[in-house]
Order: structure tokens, then sequence, then C-alpha cells
């Protein structure tokens, strides 16, 4: 390809984009809850849940949160506990938890009332520069861009940007793009209708080009490389991390601890596990992971299963044991609580998804799987 400089006028003026764009958002866009409502909490819980999740996948957990939560007090006044429950399977879990803190400064800050700029939302947890254009173009009418995922795709093919998107100048580009364009008359209904193209017409394979209302603008259409575009950096491989997980029962109840609220799945519930070792032998990290995590004495039992799980990040095997708690109190060192539960109680507690693939054979005299 040859590459078009960041700095080249834009082929079409705003108005010619405008246009045409909002006319098709307005005869097609998908009817979702979210958008029946100007209300900046429901706007904005929709915008978190639908980072890094596709809208099929984050609709039933916005109907629950709504549901459960239907203002940014009661999110406020929730335990933290509740609400990560409420968000387990959806990822992210930062998300989760900064969604929590941002609702308790709301409320404690500015009197339950949402900041109405840009400028002011960005200073809430969690709240970057696209959800705070988001949630002020949406629920206010401020004159801000919103770019995401979507919006960089739709940018980089309508501008034919040949170069990686990934990088500080053309994101910088991007999102200069995008503000040119912003509609000062309907600036929500038109970052909403940006997004849905690149979720439902622009796509990242195969664009439906004939289908799309902006193809006249078009820079990429035109030159025939809309699908070679946009070009991203070749990502990295996923490292592999196997773990050593022990189901550790007494009395008919199993040991789970809880993470710290900090860093990945925190305040999430889990059973102990570590890092195996090269080539070290099952018992022996069963018995390493005991005394450093749970301070128990154990003694090992039959492999229960082996559970694969792909993190955005990491790829992890996850070979699970069962075994008999002998002696000992539970000292904790690196979570913070810790409890013994009936597996019959095990869906009141947040836990990692790939927990979840092993959670319901745990009290049962199931053979060794492999998941």
């Amino acid at each position: 390809m040859t590459q078009k400089a960041s700095n080249d006028p834009m082929p079409a003026s705003p108005k010619r984009i405008q246009g045409p764009l909002l006319g098709w958002f307005r005869r097609t866009a998908r009817d979702l809850p979210w958008r029946r409502t100007r209300d900046p909490y429901a706007v904005w819980l929709s915008e978190v849940i639908l980072q890094q999740t596709r809208v099929d996948q984050g609709l039933p957990y916005y109907e629950r949160f709504i549901q459960t939560f239907p203002t940014v007090h009661a999110l406020a006044a929730a335990e933290e506990s509740d609400v990560l429950k409420l968000w387990e399977g959806l990822g992210y879990y930062s998300r989760a938890r900064n969604l929590h803190r941002a609702a308790k400064q709301i409320v404690d800050e500015y009197g339950g009332a949402f900041p109405e700029t840009a400028s002011e939302l960005a200073k809430l947890p969690g709240v970057g520069p696209y959800t705070a254009g988001a949630v002020a173009s949406i629920a206010f009418g401020e004159r801000v861009p919103v770019v995401d995922g979507n919006v960089k795709r739709v940018l980089a093919r309508l501008y034919a940007i040949e170069e990686s998107i990934d990088s500080g100048p053309v994101s910088a580009r991007l999102w200069e793009l995008a503000g040119s364009l912003v509609s000062k008359s309907h600036p929500g209904d038109f970052n909403q209708a940006l997004m849905e193209l690149g979720a439902r017409v622009c796509t990242p394979k195969q664009p439906d080009c004939p289908r799309c209302p902006l193809r006249r603008q078009c820079d990429a259409y035109a030159a025939g490389i809309a699908s070679d575009l946009p070009v991203r950096r070749a990502r990295k491989s996923v490292p592999h991390k196997e773990l050593a997980v022990a189901a550790i029962r007494r009395n008919g109840r199993y040991l789970i601890v809880r993470r710290p609220s900090n860093g990945m799945l925190g305040g999430l519930w889990e059973f102990p596990n570590a890092p195996m070792k090269p080539g070290e032998d099952p018992a022996r990290a069963l018995e390493r992971i005991t005394a450093s995590i749970a301070a128990v004495s154990v003694k090992p039992g039959k492999l229960l299963a082996s559970v694969n799980h792909t993190y955005s990040h990491l790829k992890v095997t996850m070979t699970v044991y069962v075994c008999e708690a002998v002696a000992g109190e539970v000292m904790l060192r690196e979570h913070t609580e810790s409890r013994w539960v009936r597996p019959g109680a095990f869906e009141h507690y947040a836990f990692p998804k790939a927990h979840h693939k092993f959670l319901p054979i745990l009290g049962e005299e199931a053979p060794p799987l492999s998941l």
C-alpha cells in the first residue's frame, strides 16, 4: 500500500458525512434499552458494560444491573461483593470495581447528580476519554467525540489511513478527525451512529460496503482496499501458565479465599492455587500451595479436573485436586478473606470464569475430567 500522510485534508466535509450517517441511524438503529433514555446513569452503565463486550453479551448484564441497582444511589450503597457477583462472567473485573467506586464518588461529591461535561466525567474512576465523551454527548448533548475500536476502523477506512492505528500519532489523528465530524445539533446520535456503523456494517472482516451509507465518501472503498484496513500492529504471542489448584475439603465444605481488590480478578473468590514449577510433582505443589497460601496441612487426593481457559493476555491450564484438610488453621498472606463453603452455596460467591468449569463437579464422585 501507498501510505497516506496523516495530515492529508479530509475528502468530504462533515455535513456530507453527518447527513447520510444520521439518516441511516434513525432508520435502522437497533432498539436497545439505553437508547430509550437520556438518563446519564443508564447511559454510563451501558457504556461501561459494553467496553470489550459485544452488545448481545452485555445486554442481559445491563438488564440485571438496572433491575438490581436502578439508580446511582442504589449502586453506591451496594456491597462490592454483590456488584462483583452480578458482574460475574463478564470479565475485566476492574470495570465493576471502578463502576462501584465511581457511583460512590458521584453520590458523595456530586450529591448523586452526574457531572455534565466530558472533562468532569473523566475525573471519575474508570472513566476515560471514550466513556466520558459517550456519556457527555448522549446524556447532555455536549459536542465531543468518541473513539473506540469500531470508530477507529470506520475512520481508518473512510480516510484510507494506511499507518497502524495503534501508533500514538495516528490515534491522536483519529480523535482529531472524530472531533471534526461530530454534529453540533445531534452529537449523541452521531456518536452512536458512528459506533453502530462499525459494529454492523463496517465490520473487521468483509465490510458490507454496498450497504454502507458512507460508501460515496469513503476513500478506502474508492480505492478497493476497505478489507485491507485498518492496519494493526502484530499481536504478541499469548503466554501460557500452568496452575495447581487445591480444592481443600473439611466436613463437606471447601476452602475458598478472596483476592485483594486491586489487580487481576480483584475481589473475586478462588480456590488456593499457584503456578506449577517445571517438572514439579503435583503432590509437592499442593503442599507448597497450602503451606504458603492457606497454612493448612492437607492430604492430597485425586485429580478432579484439568481446565483450560484463555484470558485476553494469558492462557492458563488449571489442574484441580481434591484434598482433605488434616490439621492447621487458615493463615492468609496474599488473600483478604477465607471461608469454608458447601458446594450448594458456591452460587452466592463471585468466582473467575475458569473456576466455573469445575465448580459443578465438586462434591460429586466424578472421574478425572479434561475441560
